[in-house]
């Protein structure tokens, strides 16, 4: 098992709710390519470097997690078509 690292941008015009419904399917997709969460930084809203969609700021979220070598490419695939990311980035750290 690997240790990675995965960056979210959630957008920053959805109700709470909403956000923590997304943060909660993101986590399900996680443990279902059997990754284990370890933790969940949140750096609340910030703005963006550049605009996406229109927006100028979001919501960045950390999660540190372990894994298989093959899991990171699964979720990311469906990071993609997931509602309100507005950016992702997944990553292996090192030891």
């Amino acid at each position: 098992m690997n240790s990675y690292e995965l960056a979210l941008v959630l957008n920053a015009k959805i109700e709470d709710d909403q956000r923590a419904d997304t943060l909660e399917k993101v986590k399900s997709v996680l443990t279902r390519f059997g990754a284990e969460v370890k933790d969940i930084d949140e750096w609340g809203k910030k703005k963006l470097a550049y605009e996406i969609q229109k927006m100028s700021e979001g919501f960045y979220y950390f999660i540190h997690f372990d894994a298989e070598p093959e899991a990171p490419a699964e979720i990311e695939s469906r990071m993609r078509i997931m509602d309100n990311v507005l950016r992702f980035l997944c990553v292996r750290q090192d030891a």
